[in-house]
């Protein structure tokens, strides 16, 4: 991830990026390229899989040496790799369009349109910021999760998958930024508190906001009447999107939404959090719930193998 310190936003969109693609295990190396050693640039890129690149300034000395370490970097890449561009904000932005441009025609892989900074940062552009380096990190991890998943035993494999789970929606508002994921992994887990644990993927764009304290909806599905909620929530969104656009939701008194069409709802406040090889397991409390239908019984899912949802 090539930034420019101390012009415009570029630290803390750069860091927002590179904290999205390491959800996904992937290692990320942050160059300054207002002091970037041409060398150095040219070996960093080399071995790279992706390049991320906050456009510089265009004018000053720190722009002369931005220009010679982008132009390293062209001469460097190779149609194996993927890329994304953001603006710094900075008010001298070199444009990002002419090296989409040069990226492209040199084969790269774009994975995420350009991120534009018109004004100062808000939390919904960081989160944006996020979710594109966690949709870069995935990419570049797509052929090793599909190898990971037939490495399991056939009849392990099998079994795994005989245990069954709900159908649920876990929404999120926090401030500006709102988030929602379709979950099955989730179960009961104290009484006194009433409590509930849910594995949560660390490449989930909702993770940032299911930390101790955070507040959320649990919203259950009612068994028949599913398909649209879960075809919704399953859809790839861009980053940035809204995940609410043409679902009907009221507001939870803890902030977050509550899906209207859900057979119930449960509002949760994080406790505790338990970090595993790729999920985290979260344990909330349950603050408050309804059921809109009580004559109705919630959606179950059943799987045929372990190795994915």
């Amino acid at each position: 991830v090539f930034y420019t310190s101390d012009y415009g936003f570029s630290d803390r969109l750069s860091q927002a990026i590179a904290h999205g693609i390491t959800k996904t295990g992937v290692a990320v190396e942050m160059m300054d390229l207002k002091i970037a050693d041409l060398q150095e640039v040219r070996e960093l890129v080399g071995t790279a899989a992706g390049i991320v690149i906050c456009s510089p300034p265009s004018v000053g000395a720190a722009g002369e040496n931005a220009e010679a370490a982008i132009n390293t970097i062209l001469v460097a890449a190779n149609n194996k790799q993927s890329f994304g561009l953001c603006e710094s904000g900075g008010g001298d932005d070199a444009s990002v369009y002419p090296l989409r441009n040069k990226f492209k025609e040199l084969g790269l892989k774009e994975i995420f349109p350009n991120i534009l900074i018109k004004d100062t940062p808000t939390e919904a552009i960081y989160q944006l910021c996020d979710e594109a380096g966690t949709d870069l990190g995935q990419w570049l991890t797509r052929d090793k999760a599909v190898k990971q998943m037939k490495s399991l035993d056939s009849d392990l494999d099998k079994a795994l998958g005989r245990i069954s789970g709900g159908l649920y929606i876990i929404t999120a508002q926090k401030g500006e930024v709102s988030s929602a994921m379709l979950a099955s992994w989730v179960t009961q887990a104290s009484f006194k508190p009433l409590g509930l644990t849910i594995a949560v993927a660390k490449d989930r764009a909702i993770e940032s906001m299911m930390h101790a304290g955070d507040k959320f909806v649990l919203n259950v599905l009612e068994e028949g009447n599913y398909q649209t909620l879960m075809r919704h929530f399953l859809k790839r969104f861009q980053p940035g999107a809204d995940r609410f656009s043409g679902v009907k939701t009221q507001p939870g008194s803890n902030g977050s939404p509550i899906l209207t069409d859900a057979l119930a709802y449960m509002e949760c406040e994080v406790v505790s959090r338990m970090e595993l090889s790729d999920h985290h397991i979260v344990y909330a409390i349950v603050d408050s719930g309804r059921v809109s239908n009580p004559e109705a019984l919630p959606a179950v899912h059943h799987r045929k193998v372990g190795n994915h949802y």
